[in-house]
């Protein structure tokens, strides 16, 4: 039992530190905050893939901790530290709700862990940012279609790269059973 934590806690310092890393390889980034990156969402939903839901909310919302801290910042406000940062990344958790039902269980908790972000972001952006919508348009709208520009194509990003990982490690990519 001591050997299975200790493996995932490294295992969980491991992920957060690559996600880090893989967060400052930029394709693109938005004026407001925002960017599509070399699959830094990756290594997050891997763990939680590998750990399970509830160890993958918790790496996912220390991995927004260390954003916050170490990246750019868009707003002190309350609201986006919380839904831009903490509870986002948190979401990344959920990629491990489908885990034992094959690629295309592991895809599908993928998309689940981005659109929980996306809604996160939509929050945070309707609430925070809404200053920014073109006047006349709607904030939530404004914020769907802004955090959809760069959600989106990381989306893809993230199931292409989740995709090439299942294809070379197969099964065993759900990892060690968790106690939850």
């Amino acid at each position: 039992m001591k050997r299975t934590n200790a493996r995932m806690l490294v295992e969980a310092g491991v992920m957060i530190a690559l996600a880090q890393v893989l967060s400052y390889i930029v394709i693109y980034q938005l004026p407001q905050g925002g960017s599509v990156t070399a699959g830094s969402m990756v290594p997050i939903m891997f763990f939680a893939v590998r750990w399970g839901n509830i160890k993958g909310i918790l790496a996912g919302a220390v991995y927004g901790i260390l954003q916050f801290i170490l990246g750019p910042k868009w707003s002190f406000h309350i609201i986006s530290i919380l839904f831009d940062y903490i509870i986002a990344f948190a979401c990344l958790g959920l990629a491990g709700s489908f885990r034992y039902r094959g690629i295309a269980g592991i895809l599908s908790g993928t998309f689940v862990a981005v659109l929980g972000r996306f809604i996160c972001h939509v929050i945070s952006g309707a609430v925070v940012f809404a200053s920014f919508a073109p006047e006349g348009q709607n904030p939530w709208i404004y914020s769907i279609l802004y955090n959809g520009g760069f959600l989106l194509p990381e989306l893809i990003v993230s199931m292409v790269i989740i995709g090439i990982l299942y294809k070379a490690g197969g099964p065993a990519i759900a990892g060690p059973i968790s106690d939850e």
